[in-house]
């Protein structure tokens, strides 16, 4: 890496507990005066809150936010913008939330302030997401970037430990893909290193005690610094194939991305040494996909796809849609070798690598 380039996202973060208090000065900060807070329909009273903190700069609830942004949902929550004269948006909660703040973002302009309840990351990024006939599509585009990011743990308390460990390990896979991708640069290697090993040690803490906020805090700085390696780098085999998992197939998202990463770990990582030595200091580990495996399976996860409802049938057009656009991966990927990769995904079999090496 002695020839890179690296160029920074415009982002402003408040982090620490209780920071939830601070978003009306945060709102003030933008001249924002009528804003839309979204969330999903789970999350309506921790929306009604930021409402309530928000006051007369409060627009309007929109709690219908769902999982890989139907375009549909999209439509309905730009109407109410447009219909509330919204000039700003409040996304409370996870990757879902935030992706519907971005689709108006897109469509309208409205800036986006974000208070993620979740390790997704989404909320680092210029990336947008719309799901619409069965197909995700995906693009980045500077008007989506959240304008102010809002990172409370205690608001992640309350997250289940079950999407806390997947949550996490959806985290950790951006940062597996910032490692090998084809615009790292060391900032974003050392960002992806610690973002690691923050989550791989804070997710055991938070299954062993979930309201530990110390291990919630860890957590969710781990999940910000691999959101950010998300935000500036080009993601490659693994979320191309978790974009059709969820938006051809509807299997939840952060499960997908934890069942998928130690098989594409397996295929990719033997082609890309620097950040297999990088994934092997923070993980502690001489084998990081069985590392990623074990461990995911032992803090309660899905082990494989086929848990998720995805079946043999359904290969055939997965395989047609990962080929059907180019993307970028650190060794060439054959139909062939995406079939055996979501085989052994679809059953939970994978294969361990023989190695003698010590993590560095």
């Amino acid at each position: 890496m002695s020839t890179f380039t690296y160029e920074a996202l415009p982002m402003r973060v408040v982090f620490g507990a209780g920071s939830l208090d601070r978003l009306p000065q945060e709102a003030e900060r933008l001249h924002l005066r009528r804003l839309l807070v979204l969330s999903t329909p789970g999350q309506r009273d921790l929306a009604e809150r930021a409402a309530a903190l928000l006051g007369e700069s409060c627009a309007e609830v929109f709690a219908e936010a769902r999982m890989h942004v139907p375009a549909g949902i999209a439509s309905k929550a730009l109407e109410v913008a447009r219909d509330v004269a919204a000039d700003g948006c409040v996304a409370v909660g996870g990757g879902s939330t935030i992706g519907l703040g971005k689709a108006i973002a897109l469509k309208s302009g409205p800036p986006v302030i974000s208070v993620p309840t979740t390790y997704a990351g989404s909320e680092m990024t210029p990336i947008w997401g719309l799901t619409e006939n069965g197909r995700k599509q995906t693009g980045r585009d500077r008007s989506v970037l959240p304008r102010s990011v809002v990172y409370d743990p205690e608001l992640t308390l309350r997250l289940p430990v079950d999407v806390s460990v997947t949550s996490g390990f959806n985290a950790i896979a951006h940062a597996v893909e910032a490692l090998y991708a084809p615009d790292a640069s060391p900032i974003v290697s050392l960002m992806a290193e610690e973002g690691v090993r923050s989550l791989a040690t804070a997710l055991p803490a938070v299954t062993a005690a979930p309201h530990d906020l110390d291990a919630r805090t860890a957590a969710l700085r781990g999940a910000w610094l691999c959101g950010s390696c998300l935000g500036a780098t080009t993601m490659s085999l693994h979320h191309k194939l978790c974009h059709i998992l969820g938006g051809t197939f509807d299997l939840p998202h952060a499960p997908a991305h934890t069942v998928l990463l130690p098989y594409v770990a397996a295929f990719n990582l033997p082609a890309a040494p620097a950040a297999e030595r990088a994934l092997r200091r923070a993980l502690a580990t001489d084998d990081v996909p069985e590392h990623l495996a074990r461990v995911a399976t032992e803090l309660g996860a899905p082990r494989s796809l086929g848990e998720l409802g995805l079946t043999e049938h359904d290969l055939t057009e997965v395989i047609a849609q990962a080929q059907s656009r180019p993307y970028a991966n650190p060794r060439p990927v054959s139909a062939d070798d995406i079939r055996a990769i979501l085989t052994d995904a679809l059953r939970g079999t994978l294969a361990p690598r023989a190695s003698s090496r010590s993590p560095e």
